[in-house]
């Protein structure tokens, strides 16, 4: 990775003198004669360093330090002086200089300091990559599924995403609603700030308030000093609070002041703080009925279910379920150094007509499992655990098969509560709107 130089000097012999040592270091390096020439280069010339004059006819490097930082923030800068003081040299470092050097007297520590800051950008550099690679792993085109609840859920969240809307997630458990808080956050303008998840649900209780507002030194026993709360460490991105139907109602009221005015106060603080950051919450459990048990608040209910996203369960979206496998058999193969493995017909009937109580989580490791226990190319009804295998199938499998079965049992239980779509949905274990879709779909009475 080539490292590309900026030097700015008003003194051309100095400046060509600097440029001809630094390019026998193998160094790019461009030549300006003005913070203004030098400005203009910037923007059009991916530089990673810059050797700038202090002072200049058209400006102070000192200054220029500062304003460069801020419109290119990965760029380092270091700052040339003929009259070196330790007053400019402080104010320099606080500007964000990279380093001072005094000319003549510091020219042996140019290439060393050049090497230093080299290894900072390509460090910074490999940082963003693998921010970025991290991002495309939680994208709305990660997510694995071609059936229309899916899609439904997909489509939703990408238009809630550019806003700064507070999603609530509604879901079984593992049914992937960290992952999509996660393709939110990385599909909204905070993308390149924080997204910091909690599991209120694993937190104790007591503590649990510390967690999210942080507390001061000497707030409670133990409290030896002072602590960051998520939401500080969550600053201009994104805090997902998964299982928030566990939060007791004490911390509740607090998590409402901050979602009405962004404002909150740490345990054993007086001090009120402000933050930007948005929240999105899932839960497993029905708000509605914490609400009417007196165990959740309504009025913090009402303000979490401004944009819902209910996700559906795996035996929900069957369609869904061999391209899950698929995917997960592809990605463990490789995370054992395995070559490319299928599953076999028998296999995929077993998985197609298990209950799936654990969804997504519960499918991922037993396919992770059957990768590991499998011993040819073929994933095997044998390397599925016993639960599965157990499994009767009573079927080929087509998709005509599975939708007929689907369409015919759909309209049994339609028959038996006379029409009710509401008990219906309850019956089945589906939502209202799902089953509303299927109605439609199959053309049901």
């Amino acid at each position: 990775m080539s490292i590309h130089i900026l030097i700015i000097d008003d003194e051309e012999k100095l400046r060509n003198l600097i440029s001809r040592i630094i390019r026998l270091e193998n160094y790019t390096v461009t030549e300006a004669s003005s913070l203004k020439q030098g400005f203009k280069i910037l923007e059009k010339e991916p530089i990673d360093i810059v050797l700038c004059d202090v002072k200049l006819p058209d400006g102070n490097g000192i200054d220029f330090v500062k304003e460069a930082k801020h419109k290119f923030p990965l760029l380092e800068v270091i700052l040339l002086t003929a009259y070196g003081n330790i007053k400019d040299g402080v104010q320099a470092m606080k500007n964000g200089a990279f380093d001072y050097l005094t000319k003549g007297d510091d020219n042996d520590k140019l290439i060393p300091l050049l090497s230093r800051a080299s290894e900072k950008i390509h460090l910074q550099k490999r940082v963003k990559e693998l921010e970025k690679k991290l991002i495309r792993q939680y994208t709305f085109s990660s997510i694995v599924g071609d059936s229309p609840e899916i899609k439904s859920c997909i489509q939703l969240a990408q238009k809630v995403a550019p806003t700064d809307t507070t999603v609530l997630l509604l879901g079984e458990t593992g049914t992937g609603k960290e992952v999509f808080a996660q393709a939110i956050h990385n599909a909204s303008n905070r993308n390149t700030k924080p997204f910091v998840a909690l599991n209120c649900s694993a937190v104790a209780h007591d503590i649990l308030e510390s967690e999210v507002f942080g507390h001061k030194a000497g707030a409670f026993t133990g409290a030896i000093k002072d602590k960051k709360g998520l939401i500080e460490e969550a600053a201009g991105g994104t805090l997902f609070l998964d299982e928030i139907g566990e939060m007791q109602v004490e911390l509740q009221a607090k998590l409402l002041r901050f979602l009405e005015n962004g404002e909150y106060i740490k345990v054993g603080d007086t001090k009120v703080i402000r933050a930007n950051v948005r929240i999105i919450a899932a839960t497993n459990r029905d708000l509605r009925a914490g609400v009417k048990e007196g165990k959740f608040r309504e009025d913090l209910y009402y303000r979490l279910n401004v944009f819902t996203i209910a996700l559906p369960a795996l035996r929900e979206r069957r369609k869904d379920i061999l391209l899950i496998a698929d995917h997960f058999t592809e990605v463990f193969a490789a995370k054992v150094n395995k070559r490319a493995l299928k599953l076999s017909k028998q296999s995929k009937e077993k998985l197609m007509v298990f209950d799936w109580k654990g969804n997504i989580r519960e499918l991922k490791n037993i396919i992770e499992r059957a990768v590991i226990m499998a011993d040819g190319d073929e994933i095997t009804e044998t390397d599925l655990p016993f639960e599965i295998q157990q499994y009767d199938t009573h079927y080929t499998l087509s998709a005509f098969d599975l939708a007929s079965i689907e369409k015919l049992h759909i309209q049994r239980v339609l028959n038996h509560t006379n029409g009710n779509k509401t008990e219906t949905a309850r019956l089945l274990n589906i939502g209202l709107t799902t089953l509303y879709r299927k109605i439609e779909e199959y053309k049901l009475n």
